[in-house]
């Protein structure tokens, strides 16, 4: 059995305020700590701090293993700058306090010093802490009313930097004269087909870095990080707030109607990936002309090989009529009017300026890297059956290897869109090589040329109407 510690135990909280007012460094805040703990006879075991981290959230690292400490008898005073380096936070404060007296040990203030086991002096703290959330709380309504003042003026919530853009307080945010057009140039590379990791790696290999937007540990950018870039829509001439999309007061680098086509495509290849466009072509193309509403693909009861296109607004709510088509006889009728223009397609084609595309045909590597996933998952389920490894750990490697499994798809349909259209705008036979396409690659370049296929009447009397996008394809 160790010997009970002749000393009482100190651990030194820190934490470095984010509010400019309240921000003591971290040194500052030990120092006090140690003199405190040298005129109490304490012996100081550990110090712990939180830098940079609102007093407002419990969620902080090194406060939940000073906590940890106390209530495994690893520490027996938890010492403070102030009592509001702890929390700023009412619930939380007392929550806290009350783990520690329950545990036997006790909290004190280097620089407030109370006798908390009288009842005036719980009363002073009380009214200490309660001060603190004041504070806290009045710092957020400056905080909220600053950023309301900023959104109706078209400004985003903070200065923060934006890739394509410069920024000072007098003028705002202005498009930078090098990386605005490079941010441009992203949406149109997207636009025209490009995946969010070919953009990553364009902007990699050209030097095109940023201070927000790539992966800050080794300075490149990743697909997730551009995607994010190009999604907030702050190169279009907008700003976000809780979600919403609204007027800001810079000037965009991008058209309207740029941004409104690559919206378009992102949904588009969502559906793509979520595995709707693998079975269905023209999802998120075709509508009904009564209400406007989108249609979708629904296999029909007699046979799983032929599908449906319903107006669900029809089906659910009862707008109008129900109206749905069969689909091999409304992509027929899309088909002939892709047909007629085939000539004019391909001459679009050898005009659209070129895009450098990576020469690096990934598909084969790709295609064996997912048989390979696949049989390892087969080889998991017949162990599983045959009672050779537990139900748990086959669920966690089913799920890892599902991801896996997934990621991999995802990749490969990128790489057959990337290898049926590797430049330009448009692809020259395109008609001619229909046949050969993938659904999904089908799908994204028949978007290049239709804006929607709209359908009305009724079951048995069908129009299809296909509402061309071709005039401003020629613009680009």
């Amino acid at each position: 059995m160790s010997p009970k510690p002749t000393k009482p135990r100190a651990v030194l909280y820190l934490r470095q305020s984010v509010s400019r007012e309240e921000s003591i460094s971290l040194e500052l805040q030990e120092t006090a700590g140690r003199v405190h703990a040298e005129q109490h006879g304490y012996d100081v075991v550990a110090v712990e701090s939180d830098p940079g981290i609102s007093g407002r959230t419990w969620k902080r690292p090194a406060v939940q293993r000073v906590m940890t400490m106390i209530e495994a008898g690893q520490a027996d005073v938890i010492v403070l700058w102030k009592w509001s380096r702890l929390s700023r936070s009412r619930l939380d404060w007392a929550v806290a306090a009350d783990r520690v007296e329950v545990a036997g040990g006790r909290i004190e203030s280097a620089t407030e010093p109370l006798d908390v086991s009288t009842s005036t002096g719980r009363l002073a703290r009380g009214m200490l802490t309660e001060f603190a959330a004041f504070e806290s709380e009045r710092q957020g309504d400056i905080w909220k009313e600053a950023h309301a003042r900023r959104i109706k003026q078209g400004l985003p919530s903070s200065g923060r930097p934006r890739f394509g853009y410069n920024y000072d307080r007098e003028t705002g945010y202005t498009p930078d004269p090098i990386k605005g057009p490079v941010l441009a140039e992203a949406y149109r590379r997207y636009n025209s087909g490009e995946s969010f990791r070919s953009l990553a790696l364009w902007l990699n290999a050209d030097g095109h870095t940023g201070t927000t937007g790539y992966n800050a540990k080794t300075g490149l950018w990743v697909g997730s990080s551009i995607m994010d870039v190009l999604d907030h829509a702050f190169g279009a001439g907008y700003i976000r707030h809780h979600g919403k999309l609204l007027p800001g007061a810079h000037q965009a680098v991008i058209t309207e109607a740029e941004w409104q086509e690559y919206q378009t495509r992102r949904e588009t290849r969502r559906k793509r990936k979520s595995g709707e466009a693998s079975t269905y072509l023209l999802t998120g193309l075709i509508h009904c002309k009564q209400c406007g509403g989108k249609m979708y693909g629904t296999p029909t009861s007699r046979s799983r090989l032929r599908y449906r296109y319903r107006c669900m607004s029809a089906n659910l709510k009862g707008t109008h009529e129900p109206v749905a088509i069969y689909g091999d006889i409304v992509e027929a009728e899309t088909y002939k009017w892709l047909a007629n223009l085939a000539a004019d397609i391909n001459e679009a084609a050898k005009q659209a300026p070129a895009i450098q595309a990576q020469p690096i045909n990934r598909l084969p590597a790709l295609r064996r890297a997912l048989i390979k996933t696949q049989t390892r998952l087969d080889t998991l389920t017949l162990k599983l059956i045959d009672e050779t490894i537990p139900q748990d750990t086959y669920e966690r490697m089913r799920d890892t290897l599902t991801g896996e499994r997934e990621r991999t798809e995802v990749l490969i349909r990128e790489a057959e869109l990337a290898e049926a259209k590797p430049v330009g705008s448009f692809v020259p036979g395109l008609v001619e090589n229909w046949d050969v396409f993938p659904i999904h690659v089908k799908r994204d370049l028949l978007s290049r040329v239709v804006g929607k296929v709209e359908v009305s009447g009724q079951v048995g009397n069908m129009v299809v109407d296909v509402v061309e996008r071709w005039d401003k394809r020629l613009k680009l």
